[in-house]
């Protein structure tokens, strides 16, 4: 199999760029600062099983849960509709091609090297689909653990393992719905390689600014590590 005959370098840079950024987006938020939104929000979480414990209403937390699950299988099947109508473009790939060749803004560019811009928005999505799947199998787990907490107002060790694991497991599954939704961002910024490699480049990084601007500067962002803040000093003054 041999690779299109346009395809450059500067091509390349671009596939490589749009999944470093991807992968790497949590990592460098560690480095830099507090982590993401959904890593500082654990301990929330751990509260929350905890207090859910305590509650003369549990149903309450079902709900909770139960919205939680609903978003991550609508995500699911909006990604498996998407990528059903992107692999039905393989098949007209002829078609596509020659409608495209007639944009004035679409790159110039080899049937082989359509497909392979199209595989890399199928490979993302492909990617997205999978990490919401996780989520839910990861969300099922955490009915199983929460259902399975006991009701008690005193402390053990064995019932504080025991909320710690759910709290864990919960937000592993908000991580892996995370990690899909990024790899929406980047599957929109894919589709500018129809343009060429550079201009896949400008929006790529341009997604990776936005989204760490929203984890960092924004009125949420700061709302939500004031609260952490709080949450880390009442657990503090308990010990």
């Amino acid at each position: 199999m041999s690779l299109p005959p346009d395809l450059t370098s500067l091509h390349l840079a671009a596939f490589a760029l749009l999944f470093a950024a991807w992968w790497l987006y949590s990592p460098i938020l560690s480095l830099f600062g507090r982590g993401t939104l959904n890593a500082q929000l654990g301990i929330v979480r751990l509260r929350w099983m905890r207090l859910s414990t305590r509650r003369a209403q549990r149903p309450f937390d079902a709900i909770l849960l139960n919205q939680i699950i609903s978003s991550v299988a609508f995500f699911g099947s909006a990604s498996l509709i998407v990528l059903a109508a992107l692999l039905g473009t393989f098949a007209n790939v002829t078609s596509v091609h020659a409608v495209l060749s007639q944009l004035h803004f679409v790159a110039p560019m080899s049937i082989e090297l359509l497909a392979a811009n199209l595989s890399v928005v199928v490979l993302i999505l492909g990617i997205s689909f999978f990490a919401f799947t996780y989520s839910l199998r990861k969300l099922i787990y955490t009915v199983a653990l929460s259902g399975g907490l006991p009701d008690q107002a005193e402390e053990t060790p064995q019932f504080t393992i025991q909320i710690e694991a759910t709290a864990t497991v919960l937000t592993e599954a908000v991580r892996s719905f995370n990690n899909g939704i990024r790899g929406y961002y980047y599957a929109v910024a894919a589709l500018f390689l129809l343009l060429g490699p550079v201009p896949c480049i400008i929006p790529t990084c341009a997604v990776m600014a936005m989204l760490f601007y929203r984890q960092t500067l924004t009125t949420t962002a700061r709302a939500i590590g004031t609260y952490v803040d709080a949450v880390n000093q009442e657990e503090n003054s308990r010990k």
